[in-house]
């Protein structure tokens, strides 16, 4: 299997239970939610989205023809060091492409693997930190691992549908744009009345970084 990848490069996470970390973000391209094209925004299923997951033009984007030559760019991005590492695979939707082969294959390198993903497909078995971020009315397919990332609000999804689920962490991330303050706030006040549900925000975002 080939895989098609938008970008590649080492960051710090940003949002989440892993907050700070230092990772190497593999984001593939396409998703099964939005084309990614802003003329198809207004009848997509997820409408929010601000993410650039077309074409496979960002750094060290591009067409990998196997696991191996993913991974072993992965392990490159990383450095020589193989203690602590890190890898985040997300979109679009990254299980449109991720599979077991690929997920050897990072191991083999020596990463950790975490995987961001919408929790409409199945993921591939042995994936070390499985986060599902909801943004559909349909049932999920993903109803348990490690955390559950709710972008908040979203009509339709409150978070009392998912407080049930079989997460070892509950995150209510409040959604970006022109209300962010004022989503912040209800975030902040959700989280309190509710203490299942940990804040989480983008602070990559806050501190310029990818």
């Amino acid at each position: 299997m080939s895989y098609a990848v938008k970008e590649i490069f080492k960051t710090l996470q940003g949002e989440g239970a892993q907050v700070g970390r230092t990772a190497v973000f593999c984001r593939f391209s396409g998703c099964n939610l939005w084309s990614g094209r802003e003329e198809d925004r207004a009848t997509a299923q997820c409408r929010f989205c601000d993410t650039d997951f077309v074409g496979m033009d960002g750094t060290l984007g591009g067409r990998y023809d196997s696991a191996a030559a993913l991974a072993g760019r992965i392990a490159d991005t990383w450095g020589e060091a193989r203690t602590h590492r890190f890898v985040v695979l997300t979109g679009g939707e990254p299980l449109l492409q991720v599979d077991d082969a690929l997920v050897a294959a990072l191991h083999a390198q020596a990463f950790e693997i975490a995987i961001e993903t919408n929790g409409t497909m199945e993921p591939p078995a042995d994936i070390d930190w499985v986060c599902v971020s909801p943004k559909t009315r349909d049932p999920l397919k993903v109803a348990k691992g490690h955390e559950l990332k709710l972008v908040y609000p979203q009509v339709d999804l409150p978070p009392e549908n998912f407080a049930g689920l079989a997460f070892e962490r509950f995150s209510l991330q409040p959604m970006d744009g022109a209300d962010v303050v004022e989503n912040t706030r209800r975030a902040i006040a959700y989280c309190l009345a509710h203490p299942q549900w940990q804040l989480s925000t983008q602070t990559h975002k806050h501190l310029g970084i990818r």
